[in-house]
């Protein structure tokens, strides 16, 4: 997990999010316990009570539950449910932004599709 304290984005979202990616690397399994906001407080130099709206925000989403006494966990699907989430905002922001781009380009379904298909940047695993 990484914390930008310049980015535009909260430190609180970034939080969340860092979660939700260790979560999808398998950092972080199912019923597997989660970092505290002491932990991540300490680790980026933020705020507890920043660390735990971060975490608050996953268990409002069901991606993480507390076992009384013993923290925060991951909860089951959590995998699942982020992935479901996070398609959602692709389908719904990036792909549409990035369609518009290509509108205003003038570059056709084919053109995109080449270009998608020929682009090496990143791990196709990732």
């Amino acid at each position: 997990m990484r914390i930008e304290q310049d980015s535009i984005k909260p430190i609180y979202v970034q939080i969340a999010e860092g979660i939700e990616d260790d979560i999808l690397k398998g950092v972080l399994e199912e019923d597997e316990q989660a970092y505290s906001q002491y932990q991540i407080s300490k680790q980026f130099n933020v705020n507890p009570a920043t660390a735990a709206k971060g975490i608050n925000v996953l268990v409002a989403e069901g991606i993480l539950y507390k076992k009384r006494g013993l923290g925060m966990h991951v909860a089951q699907n959590a995998r699942v449910k982020i992935e479901g989430k996070r398609k959602k905002n692709f389908f719904s922001g990036m792909l549409k932004e990035l369609m518009s781009e290509a509108r205003k380009l003038n570059i056709n379904k084919e053109e995109l599709k080449k270009m998608i298909d020929d682009f090496k940047g990143g791990d196709e695993n990732e």
